[in-house]
């Protein structure tokens, strides 16, 4: 079974799609109608939901290293700096971490692309 992603706001839509159409479980923060909501907002309903977040936002790797060092829980974190990585280089990457890598892989850790 594949991991479940959660997209922040700031994800390309392509992206999202890009994922879908391989099979891979994407839900977005647009799509439950939360666009908006604080970093600590959106890391916790991925948490609650027990999906990996997606982000292009540098403030969360702030947020992701207080919980690590806290020992909260957070069910991943895989980011990419903006303008990096083409599109097509991000579905790849995370349609092979969804595929390999079981949750608890994932589990208090930040995954960057490009791998």
């Amino acid at each position: 079974m594949s991991l479940k992603f959660y997209m922040d706001e700031n994800v390309p839509r392509q992206i999202t799609v890009g994922l879908r159409l391989r099979g891979i479980d994407v839900l977005t923060v647009q799509k439950e109608q939360r666009s908006g909501q604080s970093d600590p907002e959106v890391l916790a309903r991925a948490t609650e939901l027990n999906r990996v977040l997606f982000s292009q936002d540098d403030d969360l790797l702030a947020l992701a290293k207080e919980r690590q060092q806290s020992g909260t829980f957070f069910p991943g974190i895989v980011y990419v700096r903006p303008r990096t990585t083409s599109i097509g280089d991000c579905v790849h990457d995370l349609e092979l971490i969804a595929k390999v890598s079981a949750s608890e892989d994932c589990h208090n850790k930040v995954q960057y692309l490009p791998l």
